[in-house]
């Protein structure tokens, strides 16, 4: 199992050559297309502050609205628990800062999630590179105490999830993990197969 440190920010704006990356790199499923995945992580009191890149050769970028099927388009995804009670959240974001996002059990019904300014909550922000594309977003205390009232971004605190890249109607299909994912078929929503990462 891997495992990840978080790193603490103190001036509120993160300065992300200073913050370690994890490597999204396990290639599942299909063969290997190249697409490469990182991601950074670093937080305060307040927020939970993210960014991915992908290596990644004929981005597609089709879907414009909030909840659709981002994982056709390129995409970049984190998944996260923050308590150990079979419930996560999954964050799936395309190159056009569209998010679809999800809360509930790996195993039965899972509930689509619509923030009211969903993309200004987030501060979803998206880019595209010579080689690639980036993502960053930042993830509100506030809206996970609505679900997890005594949370907290502070040293010693600890999620469980995993970090993936997916392209299902891209050129070049692919799947990727960060933490190795445990099934002969495409299947994400595997908590037992999730990372753990520190807040430092």
């Amino acid at each position: 199992m891997r495992s990840y440190t978080i790193t603490p920010v103190h001036a509120g704006q993160p300065v992300w050559t200073e913050v370690p990356a994890l490597s999204v790199g396990h290639v599942l499923w299909l063969p290997d297309t190249g697409v490469r995945m990182e991601q950074q992580m670093c937080y305060d009191a307040e927020y939970l502050y993210v960014r991915q890149q992908a290596w990644e050769r004929n981005i597609r970028a089709e879907h414009t609205g909030q909840l659709q099927q981002v994982c056709e388009d390129s995409c970049m995804e984190f998944f996260f628990a923050p308590a150990q009670d079979g419930r996560y959240f999954n964050l799936e974001i395309n190159p056009n800062a569209c998010i679809r996002l999800g809360f509930g059990p790996a195993e039965g019904l899972r509930t689509l999630l619509v923030p009211r300014n969903m993309e200004q909550l987030f501060d979803v922000r998206a880019a595209r590179t010579q080689d690639g594309w980036t993502l960053t977003y930042r993830i509100p205390l506030a809206f996970l105490r609505l679900f997890y009232p005594e949370f907290r971004y502070e040293c010693g605190t600890l999620l469980r999830g995993n970090c993936y890249k997916c392209g299902d109607l891209t050129d070049h299909p692919h799947y990727l993990s960060w933490n190795a994912v445990n099934s002969e078929t495409p299947n994400f929503h595997r908590c037992e197969d999730f990372g753990l990462f520190f807040f430092g």
